[in-house]
């Protein structure tokens, strides 16, 4: 499957947490991750409400929805959708993705993590992972992030890496206006924060996936 989709050979390794495409059966464990639950009940950290319904309905959402990345990918637009192991354990997913990306140098990131695994440093390793594919690997100028204002785990790993404050977006949720904090965090900002080690294995047969043809 490598040789027609390379994307299943890269892997971002930082501490003992890796990152890589997930095969169909490590994509069902991930679905059991997301089915036990990703935040406390009542609370709403995403936007598009993909945690709402049964657990069973939340399982097969992110299923379809990680089928659904793959297909829709272009080098003009895509997203990336790595499954997180820590210790060998699937334990949620950190998405990277962009637009025009050759031209723009900007991606967006965002993830989720099962709740029986917060609260131990694993989403801030994830973060350190991506942000070294954005800027060590694929040479971004800019990496955005979003999170609701009471979303807090989100804000304080932004703050740690030196996001500095990009505006705010106002969105409806449930009827409700909900409102994002906005961050971005330069190349310059994140050479200087002094970013833990993330070795990057698998990258250059991925280049022409992601808009890089001749870089």
């Amino acid at each position: 499957m490598i040789d027609h989709w390379p994307l299943m050979g890269l892997r971002l390794t930082i501490g003992d947490v890796e990152l890589r495409l997930p095969d169909d059966e490590e994509l069902a464990q991930l679905a059991d991750v997301a089915e036990r639950g990703v935040h406390a009940p009542g609370d709403r950290p995403f936007l598009n409400g993909w945690t709402d319904g049964t657990p069973a309905e939340v399982a097969r959402r992110f299923v379809q929805a990680h089928w659904g990345h793959r297909a829709a990918w272009t080098p003009q637009r895509w997203e990336l959708e790595l499954a997180v192991f820590h210790e060998g354990r699937p334990v949620g997913c950190q998405g990277m993705w962009a637009s025009d990306f050759a031209t723009v140098r900007e991606v967006t990131t965002g993830s989720w993590l099962g709740i029986e695994h917060h609260g131990r440093g694993i989403g801030t390793r994830m973060r350190g992972a991506v942000l070294a594919l954005a800027f060590a690997g694929l040479g971004s100028e800019f990496a955005m992030s979003m999170s609701f204002e009471d979303n807090h785990a989100p804000l304080g790993v932004s703050r740690k890496f030196g996001y500095r404050p990009d505006g705010i977006t106002r969105d409806a949720l449930h009827g409700e206006v909900m409102v994002s904090r906005r961050l971005r965090l330069s190349r310059q900002d994140w050479e200087t924060g002094n970013p833990e080690p993330v070795i990057i294995s698998g990258l250059d047969p991925c280049r022409e996936l992601f808009g890089l043809t001749g870089d």
